[in-house]
């Protein structure tokens, strides 16, 4: 109130009787400024989400008179619980490893480290700029942070990681959930941004998995990375089903690899097209592949793994042997693309290829399953096929029979 506001509350938000009447009396008082404080308790007054730890927070189908959750149908483990198991197994050797998430403990699946080590995992609530900060202070003294945020809610925190983290260079281990797009959550949980709003960041280093095997690598590598911030970036949803590891394997940093060569299936070793894709495009990379090389366009398939550091002499190499490249992400403009894009152009090879970058539109897109919202965004395997006929300058017949094909 010293400050000039008319200060109401505090409020039992759960008493109607009492909310409502307050509520329409500040709607009509000319009091200036108002702040009305009100007490609720997420899941109040249904026995099953006040007995929950996140109190019905996120919920599958459920019985409302028992409260059971639909269980989801077998298949194969999501990205999140990827992460946890490989992130569970380092900790059990390495007493450095901390978690800490923003009242997310099963949404980033920190609640199975809750589970194994109570000691070494910490909920800071709904802080993200705390929970980054509170892992840069654990860094100075020697501990190996995971600091597990969704990537749209990394963006509240984006001064902690400037300032806290990456100006001193401490080594913060950031797990990026909901990277990409999210389907039924829409606009406002797609995580689109942290490549760019990351990428222009010195010193911080950017890994995006293709698959699971390369998610229990890459969270492998950032477990033993010491030497500055890391960010590894992940969508939400299932992964391929596909065979794992007992363990994840260490990889080279900013290191690529090539996943199919042009010239292995065509003879040919310059000129055609070549596909650098960071993340899980790489399956419709792939697919786009198959349908190219069905007409006699076989092209080279690059999976990128690190946006930051770039694996230089990769993408010069992919320059240099290919008329077109095509850099791929599941990210805005400014990110992945632009990154290879400021490369080349620095190098003078952006001058002898035909790049082009497909990134997530310049719009927000709406709700949808995450597999039409990338049709939506133009970035499933159809798209990429267009994107590589037009840079070729294929005459339009030859295109819409490729279209016919990929059922576009």
């Amino acid at each position: 109130e010293e400050l000039g506001f008319y200060y109401v509350g505090p409020v039992d938000g759960h008493d109607l009787t009492q909310l409502v009447p307050i509520l329409r009396n500040l709607r009509d008082t000319d009091q200036g400024p108002i702040l009305l404080h009100v007490i609720t308790e997420k899941g109040h007054g249904y026995k099953p989400a006040e007995a929950a730890g996140d109190k019905y927070h996120a919920v599958a189908k459920f019985n409302v008179v028992t409260g059971e959750q639909k269980k989801a149908p077998p298949g194969p483990p999501s990205w999140t619980n990827i992460f946890a198991r490989e992130l569970v197994d380092r900790a059990a050797t390495d007493s450095r490893i901390t978690a800490i998430t923003a009242a997310m403990p099963s949404g980033t699946g920190l609640d199975k480290f809750a589970a194994k080590f109570p000691d070494r995992f910490f909920d800071v609530g709904i802080a993200e700029q705390h929970a980054v900060t509170f892992a840069a202070g654990m860094a100075t003294e020697g501990l190996r942070p995971f600091c597990a945020i969704y990537s749209t809610f990394l963006q509240r925190a984006y001064d902690q990681v400037m300032h806290d983290v990456v100006l001193q260079k401490l080594p913060v281990r950031f797990a990026i959930d909901r990277a990409g797009l999210v389907g039924a959550d829409g606009a406002t949980h797609a995580g689109s941004f942290d490549i760019a709003y990351l990428g222009c960041l010195p010193g911080m280093t950017i890994m995006a998995p293709s698959d699971e095997i390369e998610l229990l690598n890459m969270t492998a590598t950032a477990c033993e990375f010491d030497e500055g911030p890391i960010a590894l970036r992940y969508p939400r949803g299932n992964t391929y089903g596909l065979e794992l590891p007992a363990k994840g394997e260490i990889i080279q940093i900013g290191k690529g690899r090539i996943v199919r060569e042009m010239g292995q299936q065509s003879g040919r070793e310059k000129g055609g097209i070549a596909i650098l894709s960071l993340g899980p495009r790489l399956e419709e990379a792939l697919k786009a592949a198959d349908q190219l090389a069905a007409h006699g366009l076989p092209p080279t398939v690059a999976d990128a793994r690190f946006a930051k550091p770039l694996d230089t002499q990769l993408v010069e190499q992919l320059a240099r042997d290919h008329a077109v490249l095509i850099t791929i992400e599941e990210g805005s403009v400014g990110g992945f693309g632009s990154l290879v894009a400021q490369h080349l152009s620095q190098t003078g090879l952006l001058d002898h290829v035909r790049l082009r970058t497909m990134t997530l539109p310049d719009t927000f897109i709406d709700h949808d399953s995450q597999f039409e919202q990338y049709n939506t965004a133009r970035l499933n395997a159809p798209h990429i096929v267009q994107t590589a006929l037009k840079a070729l300058g294929i005459v339009e017949q030859q295109s819409s029979s490729v279209r016919m094909a990929s059922g576009v």
